[in-house]
């Protein structure tokens, strides 16, 4: 196995869960992931079109901004229903996973 494969089994993150998301939380989150993957298109361009070192650097701190924009309203949308429900549920342990998934989004 090479060093990349190995990188990237201990980084996956997939918990094997799945959620039933409502029309209208799907079609937002999905409205914003499109508009970032035009951002990274655009920055793809200006590299391939020369342009100028911090030009390029703004659009990826835009970009940079949006994807942590997208993780807050997925994370107001996890803790509203995937939390709420398993509390309400009496899955305290819900909590714990929430802490850790915190803990990563603040490294």
């Amino acid at each position: 196995m090479s060093d990349l494969f190995d990188e990237t089994q201990e980084t996956c993150c997939c918990s094997g869960k799945h959620k039933e998301r409502d029309e209208k939380e799907y079609r937002d989150l999905m409205n914003r992931l499109k508009r970032i993957e035009g951002q990274v298109r655009g920055i793809e361009g200006m590299l391939e079109n020369n342009a100028y070192c911090t030009d390029i650097l703004i659009q990826v701190s835009a970009v940079t901004n949006a994807l942590n924009s997208f993780n807050k309203a997925l994370l107001a949308d996890h803790m509203r229903t995937c939390v709420a429900e398993n509390i309400r549920e009496g899955n305290d342990e819900v909590i714990d996973e929430l802490v850790v998934t915190l803990q990563k989004l603040m490294k």
